[in-house]
């Protein structure tokens, strides 16, 4: 899949964040969790794909089958402020 460069930003941008499980990505994307992280290696720099890939490997927050149930939010309430 080709994505602007905006949307590869905020495909990023969602994947680098914690609370942000791949499903949410899946979703609105049509990237599965793996094509995410083709899509991370090919956009990242080595180094930052390696911490990348340090931080969210084995995260339950990442997917929402492994979360615990009273988490139902995929991101924080002041994440998305108003100007």
């Amino acid at each position: 899949m080709h994505f602007s460069d905006e949307d590869t930003s905020r495909i990023i941008e969602m994947a680098w964040e914690d609370r942000t499980p791949f499903e949410a990505i899946e979703g609105l994307y049509g990237l599965s969790e793996s094509e995410v992280i083709t899509l991370m290696r090919r956009e990242l720099k080595r180094s930052s794909f390696k911490l990348w890939r340090k931080r969210v490997s084995g995260r339950a927050t990442k997917h929402l089958k492994l979360r615990h149930p009273d988490i139902s939010r995929g991101y924080c309430p002041t994440q998305y402020k108003q100007r």
